[in-house]
């Protein structure tokens, strides 16, 4: 079930980038909540907040490293929260490194398509929401002493 739950919010995304390369890289932003939420292309070579755009190849690495920790943690996965973490953790990172081996300029070197514009405080994708969440439920589930086996801290 993780693995599909992965490969539906992995195609989701990518789903999501063709639509807006197709729709909106020639096109003015689409407002959808004026100030608030549009639709705006954007190719990012760098990280959130278009920070590290000169450092593409090492976010590309480490999103490497990511999808492989992340892979041998799942074989431990006991909870269901902490799989719904980590799914959507591997999803987004999986979602954003394909764009970074898969588009222009170049393997490893390939800007990530971003779409949903927050009232110009940045600009992101569907990955970007997974990796959010992702990080905010890891936070959660940490502090609640819950390990990916399900057992609280004091009971291990």
């Amino acid at each position: 079930m993780f693995v599909v739950g992965v490969l539906l919010a992995w195609g989701i995304d990518q789903v999501t980038k063709v639509l807006a390369v197709e729709r909106l890289a020639d096109a003015d932003p689409i407002v959808l909540v004026p100030e608030v939420l549009s639709l705006t292309f954007l190719r990012n070579p760098g990280a959130a907040f278009g920070m590290g755009a000169s450092m593409t190849v090492v976010l590309s690495l480490v999103a490497v490293g990511v999808v492989v920790f992340v892979v041998k943690l799942s074989a431990e996965l006991r909870d269901r929260t902490w799989a719904v973490a980590l799914g959507l953790l591997l999803a987004g990172a999986v979602g954003n490194l394909t764009d970074r081996i898969f588009r222009e300029p170049g393997p490893l070197r390939g800007h990530v398509v971003d779409f949903i514009d927050y009232g110009g405080f940045f600009v992101g994708n569907i990955a970007d929401i997974y990796l959010t969440v992702a990080a905010a439920v890891i936070i959660v589930r940490s502090l609640q002493g819950v390990g990916l086996d399900g057992t609280r801290e004091q009971a291990r």
